[in-house]
């Protein structure tokens, strides 16, 4: 049965040409009818014509199917750099080939200076990223021979440039299609625990109480990524709760929740809050928000097969659920 589709496109294409010839077969009939010649002739010459252009039709349809296939298959791999078009019927569709198989090679040689400046750039921030952590580790250790108000505040500043110089190496990691991934069963209260523990300086600086239920869940993960995970939005929690507020850490079905009773989001920013860069009401008040933490958190649930959704209310507090169950594994 044939395939309408092809044969429509393939009249829509010869119409102008079947139109011209119809236009000579008739001029021919009304010539051959004006020299009154014998109407058996004329519906002979005719029929022969007729059957002409149908046989030359037939043809053409054939070799316009066959291309009309090749050029599908070349669809599958337009990604790749080495595929041959099929031949030109003429001059002017061999001109098109070559202008497309230029537009190709161009596009090929951008696509490769773009990967190598990707790859400099790349290579730049994670040598910066191993360089700047010296001096951070020499000033921790200046701090810790200090007591005070003082060096406790400068002590969690300080924390809180690692923290952000981990969030550079983890974006340059998520960049990368060979980024390491471990996948085995992690209690995760013990996850939650060691996350709340590093944040404790925050905690008891800013004077924020955190309640942590015990889940009794295990899930299969890559603890270090899921880790990172919690611990930004724990920092995002900390940023946006004021002194004597409260951090509620519990499990909520299959989900692991993260609750503050801090400033809240607005509702029309809700939809936007994991895009790349957004920062919303908060952040433009705030002012320290890059709109980078959410995004990687988003991006990395979404490689480890877990999801990320928040709800909030302006003033009362924000909720972020981590959904587990959607991953390869939790066990109860």
């Amino acid at each position: 049965m044939w395939n309408k589709t092809p044969l429509r496109s393939f009249l829509r294409r010869q119409k102008k040409s079947i139109a011209l010839q119809l236009g000579c077969l008739a001029l021919f009939a009304l010539v051959f009818f004006l020299y009154r010649m014998p109407m058996d002739a004329l519906l002979y010459a005719l029929s022969l014509c007729a059957v002409l252009l149908a046989l030359a039709l037939c043809i053409s349809f054939v070799r316009y199917l066959r291309k009309s296939r090749a050029l599908a298959a070349l669809r599958s791999c337009v990604e790749t750099s080495a595929f041959s078009l099929p031949e030109p019927d003429d001059a002017l569709e061999a001109d098109y080939q070559a202008l497309l198989q230029k537009i190709c090679a161009h596009r090929t040689l951008l696509a490769a200076e773009n990967e190598n400046r990707y790859h400099d750039l790349t290579d730049y921030f994670t040598l910066w990223v191993h360089q700047i952590k010296t001096p951070i580790a020499a000033m921790q250790l200046l701090l810790q021979a200090e007591h005070g108000q003082r060096s406790r505040e400068l002590s969690a500043e300080l924390f809180k440039i690692e923290q952000y110089v981990g969030m550079v190496l983890t974006y340059l990691h998520l960049g990368n299609d060979d980024t390491d991934y471990l996948f085995r069963r992690c209690p995760l209260d013990e996850i939650v625990r060691a996350c709340a523990r590093k944040y404790a300086k925050l905690f008891i600086l800013k004077k924020i109480s955190l309640s942590f239920q015990p889940t009794g869940m295990t899930v299969l993960t890559d603890e270090k990524w899921l880790s990172f995970v919690i611990e930004q939005l724990l920092s995002n929690a900390l940023k946006y709760t004021h002194p004597g507020g409260c951090i509620r850490i519990l499990k909520d079905g299959s989900c692991l929740v993260i609750a503050d009773n801090g400033i809240g989001i607005r509702s029309e920013d809700l939809p936007r809050v994991f895009e790349k860069g957004f920062t919303g009401c908060n952040g433009r008040s705030d002012k320290k928000s890059t709109g980078i933490g959410l995004y990687l958190c988003k991006k990395i649930t979404g490689r480890l097969g877990h999801d990320l959704t928040i709800s909030s209310v302006p003033g009362t507090g924000t909720r972020v659920y981590l959904h587990l169950s959607s991953g390869p594994a939790v066990v109860e």
